[in-house]
């Protein structure tokens, strides 16, 4: 059984028990979190595709943590100008652990 769930402009595949990192929510650890925007449900037979999403799916998640990604580095320059910027950003995420998947 596997779902497919948009949050944060993202779409994510889930699966009962697995763990994943998704954009940050504003939700402390520890607490449930259903998604209801669910694009594609399957029960392991029959998979049901929505129209955009599919009626009455939803994903149950726990939430595990939050923290921050891996530093990224951003680097411009331009030849024979002399410029150069050096930039970094770390994305923040919320890792969650998907306890059912309701179609």
């Amino acid at each position: 059984m596997y779902a497919v769930f948009r949050t944060g402009d993202k779409q994510f595949r889930a699966e009962p028990g697995f763990s994943i990192r998704i954009p940050t929510l504003d939700v402390e650890p520890g607490e449930t979190v259903v998604f209801e925007d669910v694009l594609l449900a399957s029960d392991g037979s029959d998979v049901k595709v929505g129209t955009p999403v599919v009626d009455g799916a939803m994903v149950k998640a726990e939430v595990v943590k939050h923290g921050r990604d891996k530093k990224v580095i951003v680097f411009k320059r331009k030849r024979r100008k002399g410029y150069r910027k050096k930039n970094s950003h770390r994305q923040g995420f919320t890792e969650i652990k998907i306890s059912e998947i309701a179609v």
